[in-house]
């Protein structure tokens, strides 16, 4: 259960079940969790994990361990080391505390998951054990909270499945309401500013229900590309998530998406070219996968996007010799004993200069896009022409947006000569590198994916002062509460700005089953 930054706990919507089959629970519980990791040796003078710790315990093990031998310090150090280190050692603390023998069980969504409403039910019992996590102090670097997610993610993290999803999406009425798409609220600026979005995705029903649920509002439009060789339950759920909404479809042409070759970049033109066959008229087209999750509430987006005047917001970079291999030398498939094709391999066939004296830049597959120059890359010759040669190039969704958007003319275009536009000064998606962690920004306090971070509870406040409007990566596997917890944070950012507003068109209760 969460409080929210009034200091108030959510309440409940009603649960996803008659009353008769209500579990016995006095209340539900945070769910989370993240990969197991074996515990860090315990240093002298520290708690075993057997240990009861009070609050009169821990404040004296913090004090021992910032204890000042001399007095060489200055004044401002010794205030800085009473203040923090005490900190550090009460989340030392709260890990050590965590049972090392059997793992606890957590339920990302409880109420769901113990319901009839889903094929993999659990039992009740898993209701019986909570931490109660307040967001706005993780915001604020509490190590008390930030501790407590901790045990949780050294826990067994359960969450629901494909078809779990697909179930609890087969009526539309009862998976509406329960999810609360009812209190979603716009203002009138929104209504007059629609926006249209682009989920290219292949698995994991669930993350692309919740960024589906962000970003969700009945002015938008929604295309949902997913993977031919996605699983049938994968698809179906998506499927009934489109019919329960008007504003949401599947792409009419489906492709078979292979990493870093073009039909990664065909499955992005098949819903561009779709949603502009919609009868709304977006201002802005913007798409993601399903491992990001918006930074911004609707609200603060168009007001974002208004400040651009037209312009495109995407990086464009010159290329490094190295990228520029990836286009300067035909790729052909390598089929693997399996029958696969999903490798690519350099031949050392090098490939004509880019077609109508396209000048090469490289960026990243995802955009910010305005209306007249999508309809450019879905009708002109020049785009066409340019998507035919990068087809047995690597990655062509890094240099096919990067590239065109430097044509001379174009809507919305950046000159050839201008700047480069870097991912940390395009505001479309934040990701955190591996090697660039202590120079660009701090540490991850997640894990690492191919060397990209996935966040965790204690990066929540830098994700959401840092600029971007998106970011990737998110995985309730590795820290759901994060991922909770800034659900909350953008609700409550869409509120503050309705409230600053006297054209708003809805108000709602805050209150809410924000678990299940």
């Amino acid at each position: 259960m969460f409080a929210d930054n009034y200091g108030q706990k959510l309440t409940r919507s009603p649960p996803p079940w008659p009353p008769s089959q209500a579990p016995r629970c006095p209340s539900q519980h945070s769910a989370c969790g993240a990969p197991t990791r074996s515990a860090a040796p315990r240093r002298a003078g520290s708690l075993s994990p057997e240990q009861s710790v009070t609050p009169h315990t821990a404040l004296l093990a913090a004090l021992m361990y910032c204890k000042i031998s001399s007095g060489r310090f200055h004044l401002k150090k010794i205030l800085w080391l009473f203040v923090t280190l005490p900190l550090l050692c009460l989340v030392k603390l709260y890990s050590n505390r965590i049972d090392q023998g059997v793992r606890k069980t957590w339920l990302v969504e409880p109420l769901w998951s113990t319901s009839s409403l889903v094929w993999n039910r659990k039992s009740v019992k898993y209701l019986e054990s909570k931490i109660e996590i307040n967001c706005t102090d993780i915001y604020n670097y509490s190590p008390v909270e930030v501790g407590k997610t901790l045990e949780i993610r050294k826990g067994n993290i359960v969450d629901l499945e494909d078809e779990d999803v697909e179930l609890m999406t087969s009526n539309c009425t009862q998976y509406l309401y329960q999810r609360g798409y009812h209190n979603n609220v716009a203002s009138q600026e929104e209504q007059e500013y629609p926006l249209a979005f682009s989920l290219v995705v292949h698995k994991e029903a669930i993350m692309v229900e919740r960024l589906l649920k962000m970003i969700f509002l009945p002015q938008n439009i929604y295309c949902i590309h997913y993977d031919q060789k996605s699983s049938k339950s994968f698809k179906d759920a998506l499927d009934n998530l489109a019919r329960c909404m008007p504003n949401v479809f599947i792409a009419t042409k489906i492709e078979l998406v292979r990493y870093t070759q073009i039909s990664r970049l065909r499955a992005d033109l098949n819903c561009l070219s779709d949603l502009l066959k919609s009868p709304v008229q977006w201002k802005y087209i913007i798409n993601l996968c399903g491992q990001d999750l918006p930074l911004r509430s609707n609200i603060e987006l168009v007001s974002e996007l208004k400040k651009l005047n037209g312009a495109n917001m995407l990086e464009s970079v010159k290329p490094t010799p190295v990228k520029a291999q990836r286009f300067t030398f035909r790729h052909m498939p390598e089929t693997s004993p399996a029958g696969n094709q999903d490798t690519l391999i350099k031949t050392d066939v090098k490939k004509d200069p880019a077609p109508h004296g396209i000048e090469m830049f490289t960026g990243s597959a995802y955009f910010v896009l305005n209306r007249d120059f999508a309809q450019y890359i879905n009708n002109s010759t020049v785009a066409k022409d340019f998507l035919a040669w990068s087809a047995d190039t690597y990655s062509p969704d890094e240099h096919f947006w990067a590239s065109l958007v430097r044509v001379p003319g174009v809507p919305g275009g950046l000159p050839s000569s201008g700047a480069e536009v870097t991912d940390m000064q395009s505001k479309t998606r934040l990701v955190k590198w591996e090697y660039l962690e202590g120079s660009e920004y701090p540490p991850c306090t997640g894990t690492h994916v191919r060397s990209v971070c996935v966040y965790g509870s204690a990066e929540l406040r830098w994700l959401l002062e840092k600029g971007h409007w998106f970011a990737n990566k998110f995985d309730p596997k590795v820290d759901p509460v994060l991922i909770k917890c800034l659900e909350l944070k953008i609700m409550e950012r869409q509120r503050k700005w309705l409230r600053l507003t006297s054209r708003m068109t809805y108000v709602y209760s805050p209150g809410g089953d924000f678990w299940g």
